[in-house]
C-alpha cells in the first residue's frame, strides 16, 4: 500500500509537471504570435544559395509577397526571377490556422499549375533544404507546445520550447524552438525527422526592425544534417504596407505572375 502510494504521488506530481510545462509552452508561443500582428503587407527580393555536400554552390533570385488575413493564415508568393531553367517558377501557398494548408507550383516549362497535396508537403522546396511546410505561416494551431527550459545561446537569453505538428503528414515528429525572450524571435529551430532523429537545424541571423514593432531575419541558414547539404536564405530591399490585397494571391492568374 505504501509503495502504491509513492508511485501514485510520482504519477500526480510528472502529470501535474507536464501539464505546466504544456500551458507555458502554449502562452510563450502565444506572445510570439501576438507581437507579430498587424503588419499588413510585405514585399522582398531574396537570394537563395544552394550548397551541395561536396561544397559546391549555385544561386537564385526571387520576389517574395505575403499578405496577413485576419483570422486565418497568411498568404505567400514567391516569384522566381533568375537563373533561366527556374525562370517564371511561382509558388503560391495559403496558410490556415486550423486545417491544412493550400499550396500551388506554376512549372513555365509544362505550363501547368501543380497542387501540392498535403501527403506531399514534406518534400523539399525547389531543390532546396526547405520542404513546403516550412514555406507557411506560424500558426498556433499547428503545434502542441512545451516549455522545456531556459537557456543562454550565445550570449542571448531565450526560452527553448518543443513543438510538435498536428497534421498527420508533416515529415517532423517535433521541432526545438530557442525562442529570443526579449522580443520573441525565434534564433534556432532543430527539426527531427519521423524516426526522431535530428534531421535539420535553421539558423535565423541579423534581425532587423520595421514599422518600429515588427522584427525580421534577413539571414536564414537551413542545414540538413542527414545529407550535408545547405540553404541559405538572404532577404533584401524589405518593404510593408504597400498595397497587396487578396487579388495579388490568385490561383487562376498564377500562369500571369510577373
Amino acid at each position: 500500500m505504501i509503495k502504491r502510494g509513492i508511485l501514485l504521488g510520482v504519477l500526480v506530481f510528472f502529470t501535474t509537471l507536464t501539464m505546466a510545462n504544456s500551458e507555458r509552452g502554449l502562452e510563450i508561443a502565444k506572445e510570439r504570435k501576438l507581437r507579430d500582428k498587424g503588419w499588413g503587407d510585405s514585399v522582398s527580393s531574396v537570394s537563395m544559395l544552394l550548397k551541395n555536400a561536396l561544397g559546391e554552390t549555385s544561386v537564385r533570385e526571387l520576389r517574395v509577397r505575403t499578405l496577413e488575413i485576419e483570422g486565418d493564415g497568411d498568404k505567400g508568393l514567391t516569384i522566381f526571377d533568375e537563373p533561366r531553367d527556374v525562370q517564371g517558377t511561382a509558388f503560391l501557398t495559403y496558410s490556415h490556422t486550423n486545417s491544412p494548408d493550400d499550396q500551388w507550383l506554376y512549372l513555365p516549362r509544362i505550363k501547368r499549375v501543380k497542387r501540392i497535396a498535403s501527403r506531399n508537403k514534406s518534400g523539399p522546396f525547389m531543390s532546396s533544404e526547405f520542404a513546403y511546410e516550412d514555406m507557411t505561416s506560424f500558426e498556433l494551431g499547428k503545434y502542441e507546445f512545451d516549455y522545456l527550459k531556459d537557456e543562454e545561446l550565445q550570449g542571448v537569453e531565450t526560452f527553448v520550447i518543443e513543438q510538435i505538428p498536428t497534421d498527420e503528414y508533416s515529415g517532423y515528429a517535433k521541432q526545438i524552438v530557442w525562442l529570443e525572450k526579449k522580443r520573441y524571435q525565434p534564433l534556432k529551430t532543430e527539426f527531427y525527422d519521423r524516426k526522431g532523429a535530428l534531421l535539420k537545424t535553421l539558423y535565423l541571423e541579423d534581425y532587423q526592425q520595421y514599422l518600429d514593432q515588427y522584427w525580421r531575419a534577413h539571414k536564414l541558414t537551413m542545414v540538413n544534417h542527414q545529407t550535408g547539404k545547405s540553404t541559405v536564405l538572404t532577404i533584401q530591399d524589405l518593404q510593408f504596407r504597400v498595397g497587396l490585397n487578396e487579388k495579388d494571391f490568385n490561383v487562376a492568374t498564377l500562369k500571369r505572375v510577373r
